[in-house]
């Protein structure tokens, strides 16, 4: 028999039992019915809060977003960090890692799911961008940067690189990627005025996409 819960709480419960289901034996070979049998509701309840499975993947991709803008605020936010410190670490906590779940991200990137994959990379952007931008500013302020318009260059930089270095839109090689991500580290130092080098780490970050999406 199912409990009653707070409907907040119920959501959250039917997204965590469907992002396991989701990682463990596919989004494919997962229904509705698994779903209900792992959170213990009856079926009304559960399309009260979400209409369909593709419903449910793509509340569990803007969870994904959501942890992602918080990290980034979080970090903005540590006024014991230089602007340049902080763009590290919140550029580094919105790439793919092994917390993320490769088995949605997969399905994300499929063709059938361009419209989902779309909403993610734009939500992010949306968001992530106006924080960006402070921490930007702030380096401006520190001498670390030297820029105009904060908030347009970071869309720039993050539309032209969210686009071109994403492997779903693009079949690059390892050795393709890497040379564009080579490029997206020249093209950022060369914006902000950044001492060349100091981007190195965006290298680092697509050295892990290629591991984990398993790219020749």
């Amino acid at each position: 028999m199912s409990i009653s819960k707070p409907s907040e709480d119920r959501r959250l419960e039917i997204l965590l039992a469907a992002e396991h289901l989701f990682t463990t034996q596919g989004y494919a070979n997962t229904t509705i019915n698994d779903i209900l049998r792992a959170v213990g509701i009856a079926k009304g309840t559960l399309y009260y809060h979400f209409q369909s499975k593709s419903d449910i993947l793509e509340a569990i991709v803007l969870m994904y977003v959501n942890k992602g803008v918080e990290a980034a605020e979080y970090i903005a936010a540590n006024g014991k960090l230089n602007a340049h410190e902080k763009l590290k670490l919140i550029l580094s906590a919105q790439s793919f890692d092994s917390g993320n779940k490769k088995e949605m991200i997969d399905h994300m990137h499929r063709i059938e799911n361009a419209e989902l994959h779309m909403k993610s990379l734009t939500e992010t952007i949306k968001r992530i961008s106006p924080i960006i931008a402070r921490v930007i500013e702030q380096g401006v302020e520190e001498g670390i940067y030297e820029t105009k318009n904060a908030q347009e260059v970071v869309e720039f930089l993050l539309v032209s690189s969210q686009f071109l270095l994403d492997t779903a839109i693009f079949d690059w090689t390892a050795k393709q990627l890497m040379k564009r991500a080579e490029t997206f580290q020249m093209i950022i130092e060369t914006v902000l005025h950044a001492e060349e080098g100091s981007f190195s780490f965006i290298k680092t970050m697509y050295e892990k996409v290629i591991e984990h999406f398993e790219l020749q």
